[in-house]
C-alpha cells in the first residue's frame, strides 16, 4: 500500500494574513495547518475534548521535523494525511503529509513525537489501554504503509 491510500484528514484554504514577503504560505503557518491535522488525528485515537476533560491529560509535542517541499500560495486549497508510524503507552510518532489539494502536490511534511501528559502533576503518565488499542488498530493498518522518505531526517550542510 501506498500513501495515496491514506485518508485526507484535514483541509485548509491558505488565507491572505499567513502569506509573508515572499508571497508564499509563510512557514509559522504550514506548523499551524499541521496542528489542526494533529487535532483531527488526536480525536481519531479518543485523545479528543471530552477525554481530556474527564482524564486532565493531553498531548505534548516534545519534538518535530518540518520540510518545506514546494510552495502553496494565498488561496490555494492544501490537505493533509496522517500517517501512525509506532506508540507505546506514552508516546506518539506520527507523520503529516501536507498536498496542494488540486494539483495534488506534496508541499510539505512534519513528523512529530508526542507525549501523553496528566495536566495535574504536569508529568509523563501512560495513555488509557482504549487509546491504546485504537492506536493498535491504526498501526495494523499503517504499518503496510512505506516508511516515509523524510522520516529520521537530519539538517546539516552536505560536504564534499
Amino acid at each position: 500500500m501506498g500513501e495515496a491510500s491514506l485518508p485526507v484528514i484535514w483541509q485548509e484554504t491558505v488565507r491572505s494574513e499567513w502569506c509573508d514577503y515572499n508571497g508564499h504560505l509563510n512557514m509559522a503557518y504550514y506548523v499551524l495547518i499541521f496542528d489542526h491535522a494533529t487535532d483531527v488525528f488526536h480525536d481519531s485515537l479518543g485523545l479528543d475534548k471530552p477525554y481530556r476533560v474527564e482524564t486532565n491529560c493531553s498531548t505534548f509535542a516534545v519534538e518535530t521535523h518540518t520540510s518545506y517541499v514546494a510552495e502553496v500560495l494565498e488561496g490555494d486549497e492544501v490537505s493533509v494525511k496522517t500517517q501512525l508510524l509506532d506508540y507505546d503507552e506514552k508516546r506518539l510518532h506520527y507523520f503529516h503529509r501536507m498536498y496542494h489539494a488540486e494539483k495534488g502536490f506534496l508541499s510539505a511534511t512534519i513528523e512529530v513525537m508526542t507525549v501523553h501528559v496528566d495536566l495535574g502533576i504536569r508529568k509523563v503518565v501512560p495513555m488509557s489501554e482504549t487509546i491504546r488499542q485504537k492506536a493498535a488498530d491504526m498501526m495494523a493498518v499503517h504499518g503496510d504503509f512505506p516508511a516515509p522518505d523524510q522520516q529520521g531526517r537530519a539538517i546539516g550542510i552536505r560536504r564534499k
